[in-house]
């Protein structure tokens, strides 16, 4: 399946479907979607772009080990968690404030974190198992 066109098309496609990851992430805030299927989509396109250019290409693009990514996501969707309980409320409470930016005021949550959390665990485990996959059929 390591045709020229797919070859060529291949990053391209890839990017197109990290930066639609990151929509379907911000979009899940208020809509449907978010963490999880943001995540996935993103490990989908990790997927395509190891298939068509191999593994160590991904892993370049991808600066950290899978699971690192994954620990780090973990790692701030407890943060998010700890958050509420600081502020005496009930764990993964969401809490909201507002921020000045350049003269923009902008809304966070802790929700968000937490989808960010999510979105990083199943980008690092599903890149992880994919490319662990991929491996073992170049073998």
């Amino acid at each position: 399946m390591r045709t020229v066109i797919f070859r060529t098309v291949a990053p391209f496609l890839t990017a197109l479907m990290i930066i639609f990851s990151i929509f379907i992430l911000l979009r899940g805030h208020n809509e449907p979607g978010g963490g999880f299927i943001g995540g996935l989509i993103a490990a989908s396109a990790n997927a395509v772009y190891g298939i068509a250019c191999g593994v160590s290409p991904v892993r370049r693009s991808l600066k950290f080990h899978p699971m690192t990514i994954a620990a780090a996501g973990l790692f701030i969707a407890t943060l998010a968690g700890m958050a509420s309980i600081f502020a005496q409320a009930g764990f993964l409470t969401g809490l909201w404030t507002t921020v000045n930016l350049f003269g923009q005021t902008i809304d966070l949550s802790t929700t968000l974190f937490f989808d960010i959390g999510v979105y990083l665990v199943v980008l690092g485990t599903f890149s992880s198992i994919g490319l662990a996959l991929e491996e073992r059929e170049m073998e």
